[in-house]
């Protein structure tokens, strides 16, 4: 036996019945309702997105939210902004600090 995979006029030969069946014509679906064949080992391939609804290939934004991410991070941005109308306390200080010099005088 040789102890290196055997080459057959450069082509590799393959050991028999180690490898998963293969499916020239498995169907992929995707959730936009995209659908297209392609070589696969499983018969059908159901994904989220595809070249037809993805962001990248499309040109347009399309938020894929499973976790409420997108929903979270908006919410963080809206308190901040709420927050950034409030002073501080070093301006507060200022402030009364300024108000006490001009009734002094």
């Amino acid at each position: 036996m040789h102890k290196y995979p055997i080459y057959d006029n450069m082509l590799f030969v393959m050991k028999k019945d180690i490898h998963p069946t293969y499916y020239p014509d498995a169907k992929v679906k995707c959730a936009c309702g995209n659908t297209f064949t392609t070589g696969a080992t499983v018969k059908e391939i159901n994904v989220e997105l595809c070249s037809a609804c993805h962001p990248f290939y499309t040109g347009k934004q399309k938020l894929v939210d499973t976790a409420r991410r997108v929903e979270k991070f908006e919410a963080k941005m809206k308190a901040k902004e709420e927050k950034a109308g409030r002073k501080g306390k070093k301006v507060k200080r200022a402030k009364r600090a300024t108000t006490k010099a001009k009734a002094k005088k």
